[in-house]
């Protein structure tokens, strides 16, 4: 019986059947919908997905005419960054990193950001940075810009100064656990607005809110409240990247005009990142790294299509390492990644990767 090769969700190769395929990609979409309560693929997009796994190309594409925009978020790290923080350790400056990707790799949008890639180390070089936006936007053409993570945990001991939840919550103090943040939460909202507006200052195209929600429904709401504040006072594009499929409930009743915020998949993220007034989403689903490829690929098709049909807004699809369908390691192999990207361009129905 003829086999294909192809890869699981940590990256390795394995070889499979065509039936081996298609049971894969049933069982990824009926997960999704299982999940998310939303509706699984047609049984003529699972035959599509199938043809994608068994193709023998090694690179694939879409359609012409299907072609969407790229942007990236941290993405000149990937060249002057050490291998062990997923780069490759190439000698180039921050600048001359972003040229080579705006002439040579041909990005669509590029972003400026710190190696620390956090809201909070960044307020305090805030101007340093603004030299870097303002220096950048001379030399080049692709919008611009700035990039950050809220990452709420920086602002809780030991590197804050605010207690640690993951050192109340296991001993049951659930209202300081609470309390302290909404206390951070605060603080983070504080930092991602005054460096937005500094960002605006020095005439940077748009602010990336990037991996939010990684410390839970808090940060998530600390985020949606700066998106608030900065679509109201500048002219920046706004774009809210996420960190997880749904968010972590690590406070549980916080909320944003009147929805919860614990628990929610990307085709419920996108409508309150709309109502907070963010031009641009993107929707991240996790890989699970025991499941193959295609598993992955078509239960995150499966979550972007309903967020792509939920949205008013662009959807740029996360297709990163470990998420978006593409396997969870060091060096994604190029095989999956096209296919992860054209299964959220053609079935997903992306605007963007």
């Amino acid at each position: 019986m003829t086999t294909i090769r192809t890869r699981m969700g940590d990256g390795h190769a394995v070889e499979m059947t065509a039936d081996e395929i298609r049971s894969d990609v049933v069982a990824g979409t009926e997960d999704a919908a299982d999940r998310g309560r939303i509706p699984a693929l047609t049984e003529q997009e699972c035959d599509w997905l199938v043809e994608l796994f068994c193709r023998s190309d090694r690179v694939v594409g879409v359609d012409q005419g299907h072609e969407v925009v790229l942007t990236d978020d941290g993405s000149v790290n990937a060249l002057y960054g050490a291998q062990s923080s997923s780069g490759v350790g190439v000698p180039v400056s921050r600048e001359m990193g972003i040229r080579v990707y705006e002439r040579a790799f041909c990005m669509d949008s590029m972003e400026v950001g710190h190696p620390d890639y956090s809201f909070k180390p960044v307020r305090p070089i805030v101007a340093l940075e603004q030299q870097a936006m303002e220096s950048t936007l001379l030399s080049t053409i692709v919008p611009m810009y700035y990039g950050a993570m809220p990452n709420l945990a920086l602002y809780a001991r030991p590197d804050g100064p605010f207690p640690n939840p993951a050192d109340l919550l296991p001993m049951g103090k659930i209202d300081e656990a609470r309390a302290a943040q909404e206390e951070a939460g605060e603080y983070c909202f504080r930092d991602m607005v005054y460096v937005a507006k500094k960002m605006w200052e020095v005439g940077a195209d748009g602010i990336n809110f990037d991996t939010t929600a990684s410390a839970g429904d808090v940060e998530f709401l600390a985020t949606l409240r700066a998106v608030e504040q900065v679509a109201g006072s500048t002219g920046l594009t706004i774009e809210v990247g996420m960190a997880a499929e749904f968010v972590l409930g690590m406070h549980g009743k916080v909320a944003y005009q009147g929805t919860r915020l614990a628990g929610l998949y990307p085709h419920e993220q996108v409508k309150l990142v709309e109502a907070a007034g963010a031009h641009v989403f993107g929707p991240v689903v996790n890989t699970n790294t025991r499941r193959s490829t295609a598993w992955n690929v078509s239960r995150a098709a499966t979550f972007v299509k309903a967020c792509s049909e939920a949205a008013t807004i662009p959807v740029h699809a996360n297709v990163g390492i470990g998420v978006g369908g593409v396997p969870m390691c060091e060096t994604p192999p190029v095989s999956m990644v096209t296919r992860a990207g054209v299964a959220m361009v053609e079935i997903g129905k992306a605007d963007g990767l």
